[in-house]
């Protein structure tokens, strides 16, 4: 790239870095009032603040020349009830700012968090749970800072820099200009450190997401990890993020280092030369004693406000990358969603039909092509094929978890794309073969589909399942599992997400495989429970054990993406080589 097009690049990029912080102002908007009490606050407390220097010269040049004592004790309570009332005015300030800065990140995050939930399963796919994780926390954080803290700091110290500089060039205007004037060099710095801090910021809060999606899996296959005895290992990969991610903070903490000690020595050089300076006009009767004191008690009061500029600077930036990587999330648009005019079924029949379906993950690569199949009310419909042949993906159309690419699905004659999604996801129940709980207790964890479930529903779920065990557990229903339910085994989990499935009484249940981590005998004693419950449900079954094909009415053999086969399972044995190979191999694993 040539060389005359970076500073063009660099600054479209803070422009949009810029607009994408500025977006963030609306979350404010409702603690307006609180951030304009503490900007009131701030105003008066430094009001007070820069009365004191000039209380101090009032001190120095009248009662202290001329030996006043009684003048001095009045002026000296007027000092303590300045500052009492510069202590509390600051009280107020950072109550206000506190209680602003806490809600506006309250209000981001629970927006970003329901945009997630909007989001559809391929944007998932594609995304690092870490990634999303560290937007969630350490970037929404960065922000809270900036806006609650250093934006209101910057307007704030600017305000106090125009004002001592204002009194500064009253009280002696030639050292005031001079004073006034060391804003120039403090820009350059600024403006030098802005785009270099920038990247390393982005480099770091790229690198601690990759970390924690690291640290996530590490958690969650530990199991693995431990079977594998991959421990050395895996904790030499960590090490080496881990290494990575503090080189990176090292690297931007000695830039931000190296800046701030640029900024402290600009008001220590511009302080040395107006005491030397000052000391001179003093002496050749050009400044009183009184209001030397009160020029460097001003300066000093600079001090800290440039001390923070670089503190501002480094602050601003990481919340312009923060808010730049919140909006890639939360300007994704949900590709699934619900369409204008969308209805909702209060009651259905359960007629399934798949019209010219074609899917594929891919542009150019379908995954399911001209799918044709119809299945009845009450009917059950297994699919069977070979791993990769689309099963799992043809049943995750149903409740659109993805969409199709051409073709449709309705349900009696609605297609899904029209009907709204909480009511589809009524109608449809789901469990999948690697069934997925939370860590919550087991009872939330079965009525998570349908909150008003009683007791009595719950418990002829749990046996439809054979999952009575659940009552077995030390609190019973209330027993809260662990993460991923990873405190139960295979088959416990697989049976309480058939339940909750169950639990919902839809009209049309989609259940990926959900026995497969049965033993035989308790696969039988679920399959027969089943069967009643599926007698008056329209199910799709992807089946993976032979003899839980007994449970359909059909069966449809999916090859390549195509519905190679469709009729009973004892015509497709007679009359379809492919399905009594896959059933030879009893290799027939979810796609």
């Amino acid at each position: 790239m040539p060389t005359t097009a970076a500073p063009a690049e660099a600054r479209r990029s803070i422009r949009g870095r810029a607009d994408a912080l500025w977006r963030m102002r609306v979350y404010l908007k409702p603690y307006y009032a609180l951030t304009a009490w503490s900007m009131v606050a701030a105003v008066l407390s430094t009001a007070a603040s820069l009365a004191i220097p000039l209380l101090i010269q009032r001190v120095v040049d009248g009662p202290v020349r001329h030996g006043d004592t009684r003048g001095l004790f009045l002026l000296g309570a007027l000092a303590v009830a300045l500052g009492v009332c510069e202590g509390a005015l600051s009280f107020i300030r950072r109550w206000a700012q506190s209680a602003s800065s806490v809600g506006m990140e309250a209000r981001l995050r629970e927006d970003l968090y329901a945009h997630l939930q909007r989001l559809p399963i391929e944007f998932h796919d594609r995304w690092q749970s870490g990634q999303l994780l560290s937007r969630a926390t350490s970037d929404l954080s960065s922000i809270r800072r900036f806006l609650s803290f250093g934006l209101f700091f910057f307007v704030l110290n600017l305000a106090t820099y125009i004002a001592v500089s204002v009194l500064l060039i009253h009280l002696y205007w030639p050292l005031g200009v001079f004073v006034a004037l060391s804003a120039i060099p403090l820009f350059l710095i600024a403006r030098r450190f802005t785009g270099r801090y920038f990247a390393a910021s982005r480099e770091l809060q790229d690198s601690l997401g990759d970390l924690t999606t690291r640290i996530e899996e590490s958690a969650q296959g530990i199991r693995v990890i431990r079977a594998f005895g991959r421990r050395d290992h895996m904790s030499a990969q960590f090490a080496g993020g881990a290494r990575h991610v503090h080189d990176l903070g090292v690297g931007k903490s000695r830039m931000v280092a190296r800046t701030l000690s640029q900024f402290d020595l600009v008001p220590n050089v511009t302080l040395a030369v107006v005491l030397v300076a000052g000391a001179v006009a003093v002496s050749e009767g050009r400044l009183t004693v009184g209001t030397l004191v009160a020029f460097v008690a001003l300066q000093v009061m600079l001090v800290w406000p440039i001390d923070i500029l670089g503190w501002i600077v480094a602050n601003a930036q990481e919340a312009m990358s923060a808010a730049a990587r919140i909006y890639e999330v939360m300007d994704a648009q949900p590709s699934i969603a619900d369409r204008p005019g969308a209805v909702s079924l209060s009651t259905a029949r359960g007629r399934l039909r798949f019209t010219g379906v074609e899917f594929g993950y891919e542009p150019g690569r379908p995954v399911l092509r001209g799918i044709d199949l119809e299945v009845e009310p009450g009917e059950t419909v297994a699919v069977v094929g070979l791993t990769g042949s689309g099963k799992t993906t043809l049943v995750s159309l149903v409740p659109r978890l993805y969409d199709v690419d051409a073709g449709s699905i309705t349900i009696d004659g609605h297609d899904v794309r029209d009907i709204g999604l909480d009511s589809l996801r009524r109608i449809v129940g789901t469990a999948f073969e690697d069934p997925t709980l939370f860590s919550m207790s087991v009872r939330e964890n079965l009525t998570l589909g349908r909150t008003d479930a009683s007791e009595a529903e719950i418990a002829e779920a749990l046996d439809i399942a054979q999952a009575r065990f659940a009552y077995d557990l030390p609190w019973g229903l209330d027993t809260r599992i662990g993460e991923q339910g990873l405190s139960l085994s295979g088959g416990q989990r697989q049976r309480l997400a058939l339940a909750r499935a169950v639990l919902g009484r839809p009209r049309v249940l989609v259940l990926d495989d959900p026995l497969s981590a049965l033993d035989v005998h308790t696969e039988a004693l679920v399959e027969s429970a089943l069967s009643t419950v599926l007698a008056g449900t329209t199910a799709l079954l992807v089946v993976h054990r032979p003899s839980t094909i007994a449970l359909a009415d059909r069966v449809a053999f999916l090859d390549g993406g195509r519905i190679a086969a469709i009729g009973t399972h004892s015509q497709l044995l007679a009359s379809c080589p492919g399905y009594r190979d896959v059933l030879a191999r009893q290799d027939v694993v979810d796609a």
